[in-house]
């Protein structure tokens, strides 16, 4: 169990983050890219550890976790590294010719103390993916990791106090309670990771202190199977995003799309490329995660009742052992068809056509992320008539992967985005500056307004 962190020690953190914010220590590029080096290397020296600890809560295997969360970290920090420099340097805009013989710029400065909060299925990407960018915008950083990945918290406690004084980065523990008594706190950016249902309450708390609030929630991520699709390709990649930390991804594929005739070719293509990547026998596989807990299992596993058992359908509360499972003949308005599965369920819905498809995405809440096989012309066709937070085209998963592409949600997936640049701009205020010399000042703009009718024409 983790301990709560309590409320006395959470307010000495905030007021000696915000004393420390105040001194600008932070606004040293120098100083952001040096903090940006050192988590680097604690990431590198505790990878061993950090790997264990999320087998040991999740199970999830070494090369899953190296590729998941530790990979996509270093990636993220070099591309910091490497460009934070430029990104961050004061931005020359275009001055119309009506203000001569002023200039304009953007100054990217750090917004304050951020919030970050995770949730527990990549428990390690998901908190320190945030703090790089609020480090590299100059932010000073209070951490609240998942208690339902206790090994993972204790372990990114460690690492953080191994690297930073808490003035500047800081871990707080603990359950709901905690997180209530820190969104009562004022910060100047909140970061949140987890359910939509969560990411209102973090918002209602944010709103009373106007604080601006990144939300990164997820929803029923559809995946759409044309009739122009590899269809055994399409069900290979499926399988790999559907069984990638056994469903337990906010942009894990939720729901499939498909014409009727293709649904046995898909549900036998499934079956293989489950049995090519986890084995005949899924339960040994090194490779296949667990639930995180009895109440996820009870809950995913329940969803099998919902509709026809296609594949798979075993289950093991004493190991949370979820097989994958395809469903059909799914009743429209039940469970597993209205609420984010996140687990490895995963229901085939029949549509004679692309258009009904793309009728069918637009009449639920906008998804994280869309997935579509088919001839690009179809694909983009598709991806023109839907919204989601992002994607991919015959493929799952990936678009996350890329550090110089945006990550965020939209409508009920959330709002904002970070990843490489748009890390920095999310902890960061674009702030506008107009300089104008000293050595001539032009009378036209001062009242009474003379020679209007020839200023008019410059306006």
């Amino acid at each position: 169990m983790i301990a709560n962190t309590s409320t006395e020690r959470i307010d000495a953190i905030i007021a000696s983050q915000r004393l420390f914010f105040s001194s600008h220590s932070t606004l040293a590029i120098d100083y952001r890219i040096d903090a940006l080096r050192k988590l680097r290397s604690a990431i590198v020296e505790r990878e061993a550890r950090l790997c264990r600890a999320l087998y040991d809560d999740l199970h999830k295997s070494y090369e899953e976790a190296y590729l998941t969360e530790i990979s996509i970290l270093l990636g993220e920090i070099d591309n910091f590294i490497k460009n934070l420099t430029t990104w961050a340097a004061p931005s020359r805009k275009r001055t119309p010719l009506k203000m001569w013989p002023s200039r304009s710029e953007i100054l990217t400065q750090p917004l304050g103390i951020a919030l970050i909060i995770a949730p527990w299925n990549y428990p390690v990407q998901l908190l320190l993916n945030p703090l790089i960018g609020a480090i590299g915008a100059g932010c000073t950083a209070v951490l609240k990791p998942s208690p339902y990945t206790p090994n993972v918290a204790r372990e990114l406690e460690e690492l953080i106090r191994s690297v930073f004084d808490e003035e500047y980065v800081a871990v707080v523990q603990g359950n709901r309670d905690v997180n209530t008594a820190l969104l009562e706190r004022r910060y100047d950016i909140i970061f949140f990771t987890g359910s939509p249902t969560l990411g209102r309450v973090v918002m209602r708390a944010a709103a009373e202190h106007i604080t601006p609030v990144v939300l990164e929630l997820g929803g029923k991520s559809p995946v759409v199977v044309d009739s122009t699709a590899n269809v055994e390709l399409a069900a290979r990649r499926v399988a790999w995003g559907k069984t990638l930390n056994a469903g337990q991804t906010c942009i894990a594929p939720d729901y499939v799309l498909l014409p009727k005739h293709l649904r046995s070719r898909f549900v036998e293509a499934f079956a293989e490329a489950v049995a090519d990547m986890h084995g005949r026998n899924i339960r040994l596989s090194k490779h296949y995660g667990r639930m995180v807990s009895d109440a996820a299992f009870r809950r995913v596993a329940g969803y099998m009742s919902e509709g026809e058992i296609l594949y798979g359908g075993d289950s093991d509360l004493s190991e949370r052992y979820i097989e994958p499972t395809l469903l059909a003949n799914v009743a429209q308005g039940s469970s597993v068809l209205s609420e984010e599965i996140f687990g490895p369920i995963l229901p085939i819905i029949e549509v004679e056509s692309s258009e009904e498809a793309i009728a069918y995405i637009n009449a639920r809440e906008k998804p994280l992320a869309l997935y579509v096989f088919a001839e690009p012309s179809v694909a983009r066709h598709i991806f023109e008539h839907t919204s989601s937070g992002g994607g991919c085209i015959n493929d799952t998963i990936m678009h996350i992967a890329n550090e110089n592409m945006p990550f965020g949600g939209v409508g009920n997936s959330g709002m904002g985005r970070y990843h490489g640049r748009d890390s920095l701009y999310t902890f960061s205020h674009r702030r506008s500056v107009i300089t104008t010399p000293t050595w001539i000042d032009l009378p036209f703009r001062y009242m009474p307004y003379r020679l209007f009718s020839w200023v008019k024409r410059l306006l």
